[in-house]
């Protein structure tokens, strides 16, 4: 690659987005590292100042690495652009080993007793075979249980893919549909929350495709690997994540994932809360709870107080609440300050009244005056002892993720000559489709449309292309004779070692 000094403004784009470092900023002039550059072109893509242009001159050593479209010319000593690659003493050599089953079975996880539950091997270091017309990178048949079993393991890009984000937590982040970013580039979207926890969608084909798709690629496959990744939510808010820990939210971290919204919460503490205080009302911003008018309270004997709240009531003691900073992650940062009014002709002199979260984090306690005043009072042993009670129930707060992606298209041609029978076959269980050994979800309907768990599969195992795609480990296990009839590379099979079968 050439640089024209001239033309370049020194934004660093290039040096940001250059998977093999080999970019790097001189007083304020981007320079290439020619030994390290494998011309995959990313840096010319990026490029808005047109100051980058590719050369013909093939570097002297190199060997053009064919495992995907970019065909990255690679320097003796040095990897290609998805670092899966490595040009060895003249020799194109997959930087990982080959992975068994038996290398990965603990991350895994527990199997059920079938032949075809685990792969002979894993797609883990299995390499790619590009174009797709090939038989894939391994073939390998051994007898399970007097039973002809064949695996077929590749490392697959995917275009079509994206990471679903679960974040365990109480605390908003944002609206459905606002946009994420990683510095400048977007990489996603906020999807609804599911119950105690918010969903972020990073990926897609569209995404992938798009100016940002190296950006987005190395983000999926970073959440993928269980690095740590910031991102910055379009209405500000900043987050850091990574797979098995607690999210970071505007530089705090977050501790408990709430039991539930405040009218579960009330169903299942009510008996306890009734002992605490003659009213109970639990913040949330989804569904407000006050307990004498909740059916949970209304059954164990509460009677009314005239308490009515701010929020518009659904169905009895049930509120819809609001998004904010406040408590419950509405814009309750006052307590109090959820209640509307007071009937005095109702409430019974000295009532005492106890607010909380869905969390039990918080707690404030007060007693109704004759005027319909609030005083606030310390909080009971009572009240400090169920607020406890709730807090004990709630889970801890953390990260996980969903890798999804569709095996459609020309990745079945490396398994079989027919790839509809491979898909047919996927979805009558015949094929037992595994991602790093650990089982995937299959969608239903047409195609062959993935999900798996990132945290049952080798960390390190995902990688990024700049086509732009991710790259995932997959394996297709079937009975030797179902193969057949799908019409399989047979000429290909190779057999395994008896002990890396179990």
């Amino acid at each position: 690659m050439i640089i024209d000094s001239e033309k370049c403004t020194g934004c660093a784009k290039c040096v940001q987005h250059c998977p093999t470092d080999a970019v790097k900023l001189v007083k304020k002039i981007s320079v290439i590292n020619d030994e390290w550059c494998t011309s995959c072109n990313v840096c010319l893509r990026v490029c808005e100042d047109k100051a980058i242009s590719a050369t013909e001159i093939i570097p002297e050593g190199s060997i053009e690495c064919d495992a995907c479209p970019i065909l990255c010319w690679i320097q003796p000593g040095h990897v290609g652009a998805c670092h899966r690659y490595s040009n060895k003493e003249g020799q194109l050599l997959r930087t990982a080993p080959l992975l068994t089953y038996r290398d990965v079975r603990q991350i895994v996880g527990p199997e059920p007793k079938t032949n075809l539950h685990k792969p002979l091997v894993t797609g883990i270091g299995a390499g790619t075979t590009y174009p797709d017309c090939k038989p894939a990178p391994h073939i390998l048949q051994a007898k399970r249980r007097g039973i002809d079993v064949v695996t077929v393991v590749t490392e697959v890009p995917f275009s079509y893919s994206s990471i679903l984000v679960k974040i365990d937590t109480d605390i908003p982040i944002g609206k459905e549909g606002e946009r994420i970013f990683v510095g400048k580039q977007e990489v996603g979207m906020l999807e609804t929350e599911q119950y105690g926890s918010k969903m972020l969608h990073i990926g897609g084909v569209n995404r992938l495709t798009g100016k940002n798709g190296f950006k987005t690629a190395s983000t999926i496959t970073d959440i993928a690997n269980r690095k740590r990744v910031k991102l910055r939510i379009e209405n500000g808010n900043r987050l850091a994540i990574q797979v098995g820990f607690p999210p970071v939210i505007n530089g705090k971290t977050a501790t408990k994932m709430r039991v539930g919204c405040g009218s579960a919460t009330m169903g299942l503490f009510a008996p306890l809360l009734k002992e605490v205080a003659d009213e109970v009302i639990i913040i949330d911003s989804h569904i407000t709870g006050q307990m004498s008018r909740h059916v949970a309270g209304i059954y164990i004997g509460v009677k009314p107080t005239g308490i009515r709240l701010i929020f518009e009531e659904s169905t009895p003691g049930r509120y819809f609440g609001d998004h904010g900073d406040g408590w419950g992650g509405t814009s309750i940062t006052e307590p109090a300050d959820v209640i509307r009014a007071i009937d005095m002709n109702t409430v019974c002199k000295g009532l005492t009244l106890l607010i909380t979260e869905t969390t039990g984090q918080n707690g404030a306690m007060f007693k109704v005056g004759t005027k319909g005043t609030l005083q606030k009072t310390a909080l009971s042993k009572k009240a400090k002892d169920v607020l406890k009670t709730i807090a004990d129930s709630c889970e801890s707060s953390r990260v996980s993720a969903i890798y999804t992606a569709g095996a459609g298209g020309s990745a079945r041609a490396g398994v079989t000559r027919h790839p509809i029978k491979l898909t047919k076959a996927v979805h009558a269980g015949k094929v037992q489709l595994t991602v790093g050994g650990a089982p995937g979800f299959v969608l239903p309907g047409g195609g062959i449309t993935f999900m798996v768990d990132i945290e049952r599969v080798k960390t390190g195992s995902f990688y990024w292309t700049p086509t732009p795609a991710t790259i995932c480990p997959l394996e297709y296990t079937m009975e030797l004779n179902d193969y057949e009839e799908m019409g399989g590379h047979l000429e290909a099979i190779k057999p395994i070692k008896k002990n890396s079968a179990n």
